[in-house]
């Protein structure tokens, strides 16, 4: 046997990209390992959105440059891949630069990893594959997957057609594409029947999900959610990432009708302003996205709404960041990610002569993250006293402890519940820990009725 270590940066989309490469590994006799130093094939999973993303790259490949040549000297061989979107957006460059590096592969290339290894075998030199097939990539990976544990991921749709002007996503990972219906039923029955109790859908765009049936017809992400939905077993549905666009009525209605779809939704805005979202080419002005929480929130009143935030974009001014501010204050949000702009190479965004200073994008990130930490704060202190229902997931730090999600995807930890791993569970939450709640397993005497 071989083995294969994967460090996988960035997204949900990544972390279920990497499981699939081992699983596209596997039959060519390639086990993971949580060694690099040990690894036969070392694989970088990149994420480009990221400040900085590339130059964290380029210095973990000095780093396993060291490796290989260490190896080398011992008779052993390391080949080295870069895969992911810094793959797809530098793969030259990366090769100019590192040529230590044998394989560049896109994200939606890595399907064809044997082929590559075969080649590097044979003595063709290095491998740049960063084609934008994604049918073929899904047509071709193994119907097996190598995911354990009762929370999976599972992915149909990639890509974007929204270009916002400070993303990369529709450069790496080309236009929109959703899977068909059938295929992602498929998956989705086959993690169930090895345990998986709840699956998150994933899309770059994931509400913008158009898939064909078997009779040609096109299906909304929300008929994907009552169809899966009625998969026996599965007790939990999540999506991610969404777009405001595209909340149609019926995804929104799915919220109300459909039990197993969690009371949890992640809805970027990325800023306040209306001027500013503009200049973004959000396709949203603000009172969209209040109308769209608004209707959100009335077809389920105890949904925990997430977003994310860029702060000091080109242009940005005080009054533009404090709309953002006044936003957040009137949507209020249970967890939210912000980030202050980073020019991506190639964006429209990254050519704006207005760029702001860098110690004013800290100031105004601090002061964001400090109204979001409060609001964090408060959503998860208002469980305390109730009674949630929980999906442990995995053991905790403590012996005996095990690590479970809420159905508003809050961490909770619970004492004496380490063999409760894939079940859902009654809990009293006690006490809200800096990233995470803790509770104590209610009798089942006294569990409700349903989760």
């Amino acid at each position: 046997m071989k083995s294969v270590f994967i460090k996988t940066y960035g997204c949900q989309m990544n972390a279920y990209d990497s499981d699939r490469m081992e699983d596209v590994l596997a039959p060519i006799g390639y086990r993971p390992t949580d060694r690099a130093e040990y690894a036969d094939i070392v694989i970088l999973n990149t994420c480009h959105i990221r400040e900085k993303a590339s130059e964290k790259v380029y210095s973990e490949l000095g780093r396993l440059k060291r490796l290989k040549f260490s190896r080398a000297e011992n008779g052993a061989q390391m080949l080295i891949a870069v895969a992911g979107c810094v793959a797809q957006a530098e793969g030259a460059e990366i090769i100019r630069r590192q040529p230590a590096v044998d394989i560049v592969v896109g994200p939606q290339s890595y399907h064809r990893l044997p082929e590559m290894i075969a080649k590097i075998a044979r003595g063709t030199g290095q491998v740049l594959e960063t084609d934008f097939a994604a049918e073929d990539k899904f047509d071709s990976l193994p119907a097996e997957t190598s995911n354990s544990g009762p929370a999976a991921f599972l992915s149909i749709q990639e890509g974007c057609d929204k270009f916002c002007t400070f993303c990369v996503v529709p450069y790496t990972r080309g236009a929109e594409f959703s899977r068909p219906v059938a295929q992602v039923v498929l998956e989705a029955e086959r993690f169930v029947s090895r345990g998986v109790r709840e699956i998150t859908l994933l899309g770059q765009n994931v509400n913008a999900y158009r898939g064909a049936d078997d009779d040609g017809q096109t299906w909304s992400l929300a008929q994907l959610v009552v169809r899966l939905s009625r998969i026996e077993g599965l007790a939990r549905l999540r999506y991610t990432t969404s777009h405001p666009a595209d909340m149609s009525d019926d995804l929104i209605a799915a919220h109300r009708e459909v039990d197993a779809l969690m009371p949890y939704l992640h809805l970027p805005v990325q800023s306040g302003s209306d001027r500013v979202l503009a200049a973004m080419n959000r396709r949203h002005g603000r009172a969209d996205y209040l109308r769209v929480v608004d209707k959100v929130r009335a077809a389920r009143s105890d949904i925990a709404l997430s977003s994310d935030f860029i702060v000091g974009f080109p242009g940005e001014t005080d009054k533009d960041f404090e709309a953002t501010l006044a936003l957040v204050r009137e949507v209020g949000y249970a967890q939210a990610f912000s980030f202050k702009y980073s020019a991506r190479p190639g964006t429209p965004a990254a050519a704006e002569r207005k760029q702001i200073p860098e110690d004013i994008k800290s100031a105004r990130l601090q002061c964001l993250q400090d109204l979001l930490r409060a609001q964090q704060k408060a959503f998860n202190q208002a469980s305390v006293g109730k009674t949630v229902s929980v999906l442990f997931e995995q053991s905790g730090r403590k012996a005996g402890q095990a690590v479970g999600r809420s159905p508003w995807l809050q961490p909770v930890h619970v004492d004496d519940a380490s063999t409760l791993i894939g079940e859902i569970r009654d809990v009293r939450i006690e006490n809200v820990l800096p990233n995470s709640l803790g509770g104590r397993l209610v009798p089942a005497r006294e569990e409700s009725s349903t989760h």
